[in-house]
């Protein structure tokens, strides 16, 4: 293929480099996620829930809004997480609760997030939403960036 190829997918773009995409894919098994009877599981735990409402409390947010979380090529690992604070559904978004506390994940990045969990962590170099992923064979030391296993 003489030209990248782009996907539009909700409201991001996603920058498909053609046939290395497809060979990342077929290399590591990734399986084309399809909704079926099984729901697929993500945990949000208290600490995640909280600092979600906090967020949308501070930033006088609607409670429609909960926290998005999408996976993307790159980063130093392969992949890398993205969040976001959203109020807009797709059709094919998966919503996970905890509370009041909602979590949304489209259908392309729900293989690549199921079973996970997601935690907010506060130490000393700072504060942030860090996922528990058991998808991951390694991260970055950001904890943002991740390579998945074979």
């Amino acid at each position: 293929m003489k030209y990248d190829r782009l996907v539009a997918f909700n409201r991001n773009i996603i920058i498909c480099l053609g046939q290395k995409v497809n060979n990342i894919l077929h290399t590591k098994n990734i399986p084309l996620y399809k909704q079926d009877m099984n729901t697929p599981k993500f945990t949000i735990t208290d600490g995640a829930a909280f600092r979600i409402q906090q967020i949308i409390s501070e930033q006088k947010m609607t409670s429609d809004y909960g926290l998005r979380i999408i996976v993307e090529g790159g980063g130093c690992s392969g992949f890398q997480y993205k969040m976001d604070m959203d109020n807009e559904r797709a059709n094919d978004d998966h919503v996970f609760k905890n509370d009041q506390s909602i979590v949304l994940i489209d259908d392309i990045s729900m293989p690549y997030l199921e079973n996970s969990v997601l935690e907010f962590t506060s130490n000393l170099g700072g504060a942030m939403f860090k996922i528990n992923n058991p998808n991951a064979s390694s991260s970055c030391g950001c904890g943002v960036s991740f390579d998945i296993k074979d």
